[in-house]
């Protein structure tokens, strides 16, 4: 079991302060979920056994036990990757579209992870079980680099490096809208969306700082081709950023427009460029990956327009 302890920050039915808790954490719980952990025993309220209608009050010390989640066997699926740069230590790939990186709700054997599993590579295990090998994420329609650990000390050196700034991420990206600045800094921290789990958004509450950095490349009647820079690593930190300033990824399903949910190629976003330092080798290590046949053909049909 694990167990999380926090303080009532509310005074309502116990049910309702876990439900309201639990929808600001990563892996939110119906209310239904929560009154069969209460009629189980499982939670407590300043040390009490309680039942589901019992009123909480602000500053109670609530406790519960939630079930330690059931750890999916992964199956090997063998899959063309291309391989921009390989040795012992580390491979970097080009992640082609819809590929999600590691097992999700929805996908558990038809990810990146069992990609690599396909490999004969003893990849690392700093992620966690289900996430062998993954240093960092790019969402499912974000195409490109990717780095990716075949040891601990590696994948820990790379974290490091991320951590520390000294590993730069640059991305590539085909916004809604003229952007009339040449550069920006967006400096606006970002948190679970409180109305939709599935969601990150600008707030001040329960956030965390993201920064990113906009560079105009070139600008059409209705749209402009920018690179990004990252700066912090938040969870679709450029796509919320991006929406946050009017100026949402083209194709987007979850932050563009409404007309962006008919785009056949999903959302225009390419992490083209990955450098950093090989962690054993000290080689200053800088990987582009072009871009997709379908982004290029889209800003090609923009620049026939004038």
């Amino acid at each position: 079991m694990a167990k999380i302890t926090f303080t009532a920050s509310t005074t309502n039915r116990i049910d309702k302060i876990l439900t309201d808790y639990f929808k600001t954490q990563p892996t939110p719980f119906s209310r239904t979920k929560m009154q069969e952990l209460i009629t189980a025993g499982q939670v407590q309220v300043n040390d009490q056994v309680v039942r589901a209608n019992s009123l909480g009050k602000i500053g109670d010390k609530i406790i519960i036990e939630l079930p330690e989640p059931k750890v999916s066997v992964l199956t090997p699926m063998a899959m063309l990757l291309t391989i921009l740069y390989e040795n012992e230590y580390l491979m970097v790939i080009d992640k082609p579209n819809n590929l999600v990186v590691h097992p999700a709700p929805g996908h558990q054997n038809d990810t990146l992870v069992s990609a690599l599993l396909a490999h004969d590579v003893d990849w690392s295990t700093v992620s966690g079980e289900q996430r062998p090998g993954i240093v960092h994420r790019i969402d499912r329609q974000t195409t490109g680099v990717l780095v990716i650990a075949k040891n601990d000390v590696v994948h820990q050196q790379l974290q490091e490096q991320i951590q520390t700034k000294q590993l730069q991420r640059r991305y590539l990206a085909l916004v809604h809208g003229q952007i009339t600045e040449k550069r920006a800094k967006i400096d606006a921290p970002i948190g679970r969306d409180p109305n939709n789990r599935k969601k990150m958004t600008v707030t001040a509450k329960n956030s965390k700082k993201a920064v990113t950095n906009i560079l105009v490349i070139e600008r059409f009647n209705d749209y402009t081709y920018i690179e990004c820079e990252l700066e912090t690593g938040r969870t679709h930190q450029i796509r919320v950023h991006l929406k946050y300033i009017n100026h949402p990824i083209v194709g987007d399903p979850l932050y563009g427009i409404s007309a962006d949910k008919k785009e056949s190629f999903g959302q225009y976003l390419h992490a083209y460029q990955l450098t950093f330092v090989h962690p054993i080798t000290k080689q200053f290590l800088t990987i582009t990956a072009t871009l997709p046949q379908e982004f290029e053909q889209r800003l090609a049909i923009l620049r026939a327009k004038g």
